[in-house]
């Protein structure tokens, strides 16, 4: 990518094509309860009742103004189901691809792959033991290895697969794998591949694809509800059209759905720390769970923790707190940052503070950590502090991932208030020419003001000795507090998606609650689980949409009895 690529504003919104969470290890009740009702249609705990306020009663539809047949129907034009289209059309399948909105969904920038011919090319070997006890113990064993195998063994023959359908050469990114990432011994092996920017829209050119073989895309069906008799196969489902409600027939259904960010109802009741510690929408609006809703409804098991991806690049105003604007069901988070999108700054290193001033954790991390930490803290948010250094210091933390973005803007030579003006201008980003000045423009106060004062002296004296001696942050990754002018911003975390869904096999098939197959239903992407609890591994940058992608071709694949 050229140096001039990218506009500043491109930028700015550039996290929410990087992908892909996030919350602590030990959080209960997040999955619904999805036991029987009495008579009377009363649920028999308070569990239950929780669940009922965002699953509800699957829809029962009498009249049917078209029915169509195939072999395969794939619900969701994202990266799984274009992948799993895409795939289809190669295979000569007689398959439907079925999307509620009037577009193909977004891509992901990066996608995570193991030992890829680009790894190879850089005499890089990933140790896929290793990599599988990584993610594994990230979730706490909270997930199913199997599953996790299929995307190690089988995403090297996807990126191929990919490289000749986008018509271009994939990129492996390995800057900023000389140091350790975090305080603790993560291992982060570089798998993240990219295409240039003009061709990153994956899913452009996988409908070109498919269109090319002579398949479409039919937009405006919105997923109903799946059919299923008793406890025999999934047959197919029925969709909400301009035209009433059309119901597909077919052998075998893959779920391609996405998550739930955008259903606050299910939001509220799986995943509570959002609210905690979110202040901005980085969310695709169509990923509502109706794909996990209709999975339950058809006796489908769901992850019994929940994993939303949570960046630490939701820009607030000084005294803006965490959490929705409002209980309505359509409500935004406190602070969307312009729209939707994310202020990439607040990624980086830098030294961090609560209302009360002072440092609260390690602020080298992974992306969601500090949100977690902030959750703990007044208002769920913190504020970030750098000085005229900041170009400096950013290039010395040597961050991986789309944190080092940060420094895209900065590459022209352009200064911090140029880069910044917007932010400056709406009041974002804080200026002063000394410390005490930046803490009245955050809006401390009394105690709070010299606690921060205080915390910037001491922060400098771990600069100065390169050793942090409160939270062990490592010494490259420490910064001075001393060249003015200094900046501030506030931050809460920023919603992308969530990663915890139907319960799945190593073959992609949905589990029902007793862990057995439900025959003729696949899921992938978003909506399928068995591999997050808790949050997303960051530092393995594309970990999830390189599952998303080789797990809508192995669907197919399985589906068609190619594997």
């Amino acid at each position: 990518m050229t140096n001039d690529a990218i506009s500043r504003r491109g930028f700015v919104g550039l996290g929410l094509m990087m992908g892909a969470g996030t919350i602590g290890a030990g959080l209960a009740g997040c999955a619904p309860s999805t036991g029987s009702t009495s008579a009377e249609g009363d649920l028999s705990d308070t569990g239950q009742a929780v669940a009922e306020d965002w699953l509800g009663a699957e829809p029962q539809i009498d009249e049917i103004a078209e029915t169509k047949t195939v072999d395969l129907l794939i619900i969701g034009a994202g990266n799984a189901g274009l992948a799993a289209a895409a795939t289809a059309a190669d295979l000569g399948l007689d398959f439907m691809l079925c999307e509620k909105s009037g577009a193909v969904q977004g891509a992901r920038m990066w996608i995570g792959a193991v030992n890829t011919k680009y790894h190879d090319a850089a005499s890089i070997e990933v140790d896929e033991g290793k990599l599988l006890n990584e993610l594994a113990r990230y979730a706490s064993f909270k997930c199913n290895q199997r599953v996790w195998r299929t995307w190690i063994r089988e995403s090297a023959e996807m990126i191929d697969w990919l490289d000749g359908i986008m018509g271009a050469e994939a990129e492996l990114d390995t800057v900023g794998y000389d140091h350790a990432t975090g305080g603790t011994d993560y291992y982060v092996p570089p798998i993240q591949h990219m295409y240039s920017m003009d061709a990153d829209d994956r899913n452009s050119v996988l409908e070109a694809y498919i269109n090319a073989k002579g398949h479409e895309v039919s937009f405006g069906h919105e997923l109903v509800k799946l059919l299923r008799e008793e406890s025999g196969p999934i047959t197919g489902a029925i969709f909400a059209t301009d035209n009433g409600y059309t119901q597909v027939n077919a052998a075998n259904t893959i779920l391609a759905t996405g998550g739930y960010p955008a259903n606050r109802a299910m939001v509220r009741s799986l995943a509570p720390i959002i609210t905690q510690c979110v202040t901005a929408d980085g969310f695709m609006p169509g990923n509502d769970g109706s794909g996990i809703k209709a999975g339950l409804w058809a006796g489908a098991k769901m992850d019994a923790e929940c994993a939303p991806m949570i960046f630490d690049r939701g820009a607030v105003l000084p005294g803006t707190d965490a959490g929705y604007e409002s209980d309505d069901d359509d409500a935004c988070f406190q602070s969307t940052y312009g729209g939707i999108g994310q202020f990439g700054m607040g990624s980086q290193p830098f030294m961090k503070v609560s209302r009360h001033g002072r440092r609260f954790a390690n602020e080298s991390t992974p992306y969601d950590f500090i949100c977690h930490a902030a959750a703990q803290q007044p208002g769920g948010v913190w504020c970030q502090i750098f000085d005229a250094n900041a170009v400096e210091d950013m290039n010395r933390f040597s961050t991986v991932g789309c944190s080092k973005g940060a420094l895209m803007p900065f590459m022209g030579g352009a200064p911090i208030d140029e880069t910044f003006a917007d932010e400056l201008e709406r009041g974002f980003v804080v200026k002063a020419d000394t410390i005490e000045e930046l803490a009245d423009g955050l809006g401390f106060t009394d105690n709070a003001k010299s606690a921060f004062i205080e915390e910037v002296d001491r922060y400098n004296t771990f600069y100065d000795n390169q050793f942090d001696e409160d939270f062990g942050k490592e010494a490259f990754r420490l910064s001075s507090l001393k060249t003015p002018p200094f900046y501030g911003c506030w931050y809460g975390g920023t919603l992308l998606t969530t990663v915890d869904g139907l319960c799945i096999n190593e073959d992609m098939q949905v589990l029902d609650e007793a862990s057995n197959v439900i025959e003729g239903l696949y899921a992938a992407g978003d909506c399928s689980g068995s591999l997050f609890s808790g949050n997303y591994p960051e530092y393995l940058v594309g970990c999830a949409c390189g599952r998303t992608v080789t797990f809508g071709r192995h669907a197919v694949k399985h589906a068609a009895g190619q594997l």
